[in-house]
């Protein structure tokens, strides 16, 4: 059976770290004069409150927590995820700025779960609070509030590492440390230290310390919220180089970043995943660009410069943009949809399939051919010169399949909504696979240059919960459906 108070007590302490994080943004409130610090304040009570209450009505000691089982560490983190986002769409609720509960939580879960999909259709009206907030919430949910917890609460011990195992993204969950809350401190250090460095580097571009370190949130997490209308195209071609750098960076397996750190740059660059992922993102990049130079009145630096960020934006899943690609040539719409599905690397920020998950899939289907010739033949799976358990490959495809289905039922359950009534399927179908791959920005009506305000609330429901199964994986939601979960 699930161990439900174990679950509300973990469940309370997500909610009380999370409303020590809402208030912060008072100090930019106060700084520009505006009249948002009391909702942040209130939004904080009301949840530290609530997470109080939850905490110590279900108090266990220390060593209870050894007692986490995989089942409850499914429940607590998928539970945590819905409630943090609840509890987080309170300050845009109560200040107003946000007047629809349904609009609120939408924006808060596209923060939290690093998606990036907005209904705002004037940013730069909102309080600086509310706007830090929201930035807040992708830099939160970029690494992982799970793994943050269990970076600064250390009583979680061993059951510390199902809560890990549930959240992390990708089939291998890489630890850098024999124990899992040192894994969860250096993966948070290294995430901070980045983000402090592009804060810098955003300043010297010109940007104001807010606006530095609301696009720094942004681009660590792979989010892509930002506090102008205009997206990153309000900056300079400075500040766009640096974030393309910091998105790759973001979405590079941070268990490379410390390998890096430590000097060991043969284990990077030798890492199958790693090597796919920058020759791809080359690839595209250059395919783009050439594209752009030769269709566009653009010179070469400004092909490369806004093919690159594109590419980079939308393979990351960060979901920036710096000019609307679908008034590019017509067949750069289908690349951007493909690109919607890929995702960066395991162990990262980034959403959808992830490169080691495409990488597995394609070694798999030309082995197969080889297996169709040779059939006697015994060839297995490498990768990083170890053979690939079969168990991981039935994995992927498992969530592969998985995946592609609920895309399909995804489009068709949305296609009914009232805002693509008069659009093409594409722009459905870009709808769905933004949203489950935690990307923000997809084709037509959800296109770069338009955002999800004109959906339904039905249709907002949907895709709120379209980014809570892509950021948590499919497996950790779904397998809560099977009744055999539920059993002794």
């Amino acid at each position: 059976m699930i161990n439900f108070r174990i679950v509300f007590n973990l469940t309370g302490m997500l909610l009380v770290l999370v409303s020590l994080f809402m208030p912060v943004g008072i100090v930019f409130s106060l700084y520009y004069g505006d009249q948002d610090s009391g909702s942040l304040l209130l939004s904080a009570l009301i949840t530290a409150a609530v997470g109080l209450g939850l905490y110590f009505s279900n108090h266990y000691w220390k060593a209870d927590y050894l007692r986490i089982r995989k089942r409850d560490g499914y429940v607590i983190v998928t539970m945590g995820w819905i409630c943090i986002s609840a509890f987080g769409a309170l300050p845009f609720y109560i200040h107003g700025a946000i007047p629809s509960y349904t609009d609120a939580y939408f924006e808060t879960i596209s923060g939290f779960t690093t998606t990036g999909a907005s209904i705002l259709n004037d940013i730069e009206s909102m309080p600086h609070g509310l706007l830090f907030w929201r930035s807040m919430t992708h830099w939160m949910g970029g690494m992982g509030v799970i793994v943050l917890t269990l970076a600064i609460l250390p009583l979680l011990g061993v059951g510390g590492a199902q809560l890990f195992g549930a959240e992390v993204s990708g089939p291998n969950k890489d630890k850098i440390h024999p124990q899992v809350q040192g894994t969860a401190k250096r993966l948070w250090g290294i995430y901070v230290l980045f983000t402090l460095i592009q804060t810098v580097l955003l300043l010297a571009g010109g940007m104001n310390l807010f606006d530095a370190l609301c696009h720094a949130f942004g681009t660590m997490s792979t989010g892509g919220f930002s506090t102008k209308q205009a997206s990153v195209a309000a900056f300079s071609p400075f500040v766009h180089y640096v974030i393309i750098v910091f998105m790759f960076l973001g979405a590079t397996n941070f268990s490379l970043h410390y390998h890096a750190m430590h000097g060991r740059f043969k284990t990077v660059f030798k890492d199958e995943e790693f090597r796919f992922y920058l020759i791809f993102t080359v690839v595209v990049t250059l395919f783009v660009a050439g594209t752009i130079f030769y269709f566009q009145d653009a010179n070469a630096e400004q092909s490369f410069r806004d093919g690159a960020f594109q590419v980079v934006s939308i393979i990351t899943s960060t979901g920036f943009v710096t000019a609307d690609y679908e008034a590019w040539a017509p067949h750069t719409r289908f690349v951007f949809l493909i690109l919607l599905f890929t995702g960066g690397c395991a162990g990262s920020t980034t959403g959808a399939l992830k490169m080691i998950r495409i990488l597995m899939l394609i070694k798999n289907g030309m082995l197969e051919l080889k297996r169709l010739v040779h059939p006697r033949a015994v060839v297995p799976i490498r990768f990083n010169g170890r053979i690939v358990p079969n168990s991981i490959i039935n994995n992927i495809l498992a969530f592969f399949a998985l995946y592609i289905m609920i895309f399909l039922l995804g489009t068709l359950a949305i296609s009914f909504d009232p805002a693509f009534a008069e659009e093409t399927l594409a722009s459905a179908m870009g709808a769905v696979a933004s949203t489950l791959g935690c990307m923000g920005p997809g084709i037509g009506v959800v296109g770069p240059m338009n955002n999800y305000a004109a959906l339904s609330i039905p249709g907002k429901w949907l895709l709120s919960f379209m980014m809570l199964l892509g950021r948590l994986e499919i497996f950790t939601i779904f397998i809560m459906f099977s009744p055999s979960f539920w059993k002794t």
